[in-house]
C-alpha cells in the first residue's frame, strides 16, 4: 500500500530514530513543516491503519515503531514507479536519475559492479510492455 509524501516524512523520522512519540516527531519536523500536533496524530493513525507502524503505550505517551524497514518501503516505491513507465524507457529514466544524483566513489563502484553483472545476462533489446496507445512505441 502506498503512503503519501506527508506520511513519508513521518516514517523517515521513525526509521531514523527506531521509535518515536508524536511529540518527538512534531519537534523534529517543526524545522521543516508547520504541522500541528493534530496533523501528526492523524498521519500516525493512517500509518498504523496501513500497517506501516505499531504503537504501544508507555506511561501517558504512545510510542510508534515501524513494521516495514526503510529499504523495503523504498524498494516497493521504486518498483511501483518503474512499472508505470514503458519497459523500453526504464534504462533512460534510471540514467537520468543517476545523472541528477550525488554519488560517492563507493556508490559508483558498487553500481559499476551491478551493471557488469547485469550486462552478462542482458538482452540486446527489450520489448514494450504497454498497451497500444499508452506510449509512442505503438504509434
Amino acid at each position: 500500500m502506498d503512503i503519501s509524501e506527508a506520511e513519508w516524512e513521518i516514517m523517515r523520522v521513525i526509521w531514523a530514530n527506531g521509535h518515536s512519540t508524536s511529540s518527538d516527531i512534531l519537534t523534529i519536523l517543526s524545522k521543516k513543516t508547520s504541522w500541528k500536533a493534530s496533523t501528526i496524530k492523524t498521519l500516525l493513525s493512517r500509518l498504523v491503519q496501513k500497517d506501516y507502524l505499531v504503537t504501544s503505550k508507555v506511561g501517558n505517551k504512545f510510542v510508534y515503531r515501524a513494521t516495514v524497514s526503510e529499504n523495503v518501503a523504498l524498494n516497493h516505491k521504486m518498483q511501483h514507479i518503474v512499472k508505470q513507465v514503458c519497459a523500453k524507457k526504464r534504462g533512460q529514466i534510471l540514467g537520468d536519475l543517476l545523472a541528477e544524483s550525488k554519488l560517492t566513489q563507493h556508490d559508483i563502484h558498487a553500481l559499476q559492479q551491478l551493471l557488469m553483472t547485469k550486462l552478462e545476462a542482458a538482452p540486446t533489446e527489450i520489448a514494450c510492455d504497454c498497451i497500444p496507445g499508452q506510449c509512442t512505441c505503438h504509434l
